[in-house]
């Protein structure tokens, strides 16, 4: 099969399709064949060496992906023919760039009906993040006020239709040339994050969902009580014990695999109230391609790469 490793940490560059031997599934795991592969940040991260997740290389990056089962080992949830999607392995490696991977059953979900699989390859790690940050750690409920940081990116322009479909009312920042989008997903309020005093009008929320490092910024629209979920700074005990003593609570979110979640938001997703929007698509042999897009930090959406 084909598969994109890296021999050494650096730019797009060490990126390179080589052959290698198909994986065979272990008790309860299921052989899957990739149709595509989201990409995500944290794979620029941990490639170029910044986010040393892996160790030393070689390995490949990559976790998301949607696929047909192949092969199902004894014990596995499904059976080979089944559409599934999932985030497997994270934070370990899964060489998801590839065009088989075997995973662990319960760590894969059955892919929505209504989305192609280009489209269900951009939901696991964003919609899992923004899921797990202000579903299980924020216990986000309807009338909540929640301010949503980066709403037009991978995991913010999810964050805002999880939100929505909690019956929040969201409060979305992002850049003036992307509010429109912004709207479009159905954010109450959407703010430009880079006019002064923008955070003076935003009032008093609920909740703050970061995805920017922000820090204790965002405390003054927080009342006591209200919750700062970090996805960015989840492991810095400073800034937790710091929003702790202001009678804030802090959730620091690294995502994991959970089905039960990309259960419900598959769910959501047929029922017409989540929609992950694509940036661009890349042939699984343009990776590097993809990285260097996802580098400038602007995309509006997901980026996938395409297998087979």
């Amino acid at each position: 099969m084909r598969a994109v490793v890296q021999q050494t940490v650096g730019g797009p560059e060490v990126l390179e399709v080589v052959e290698t031997d198909r994986p065979a599934p272990l008790s309860a795991e299921v052989l899957v064949r990739v149709h595509a592969a989201g990409v995500n940040p944290v794979d620029a991260a941990v490639r170029s060496g910044m986010y040393p997740l892996l160790g030393e290389p070689p390995f490949g990056v990559g976790w998301d992906i949607s696929g047909v089962v192949e092969e199902a080992a004894p014990g596995a949830r499904f059976k080979v023919g089944d559409e599934v999607f999932g985030m497997p392995f994270f934070p370990r490696a899964a060489t998801g760039y590839a065009e088989y991977i075997a995973v662990p059953s319960r760590q894969v979900a059955r892919k929505p009906a209504s989305l192609d699989h280009v489209q269900a390859a951009a939901l696991p790690l964003a919609a899992l993040t923004a899921w797990q940050g202000l579903v299980d750690a924020a216990g986000l409920a309807e009338g909540q006020r929640v301010l949503i940081h980066r709403a037009a990116g991978g995991v913010g322009h999810l964050a805002v239709q999880i939100a929505k479909a909690r019956g929040a009312h969201v409060i979305a920042l992002a850049s003036e040339p992307k509010h429109e989008f912004v709207r479009s997903l159905g954010a109450d309020e959407v703010l430009d994050y880079r006019e002064e005093g923008f955070l003076e009008r935003v009032g008093r929320v609920d909740v703050v969902f970061d995805s920017s490092s922000q820090g204790t910024a965002s405390l003054a629209v927080l009342p006591e009580g209200g919750v700062l979920v970090s996805i960015m700074e989840h492991w810095n005990t400073a800034l937790a014990a710091e929003v702790e003593a202001a009678g804030r609570r802090f959730a620091g979110v690294s995502v994991e695999p959970d089905y039960a979640s990309l259960e419900a938001i598959a769910r959501l997703v047929d029922e017409g109230r989540i929609r992950p929007h694509i940036a661009e698509t890349f042939p699984l042999e343009e990776a590097g391609k993809a990285h260097e897009l996802i580098a400038t930090g602007r995309t509006q959406g997901k980026i996938v790469l395409t297998v087979g």
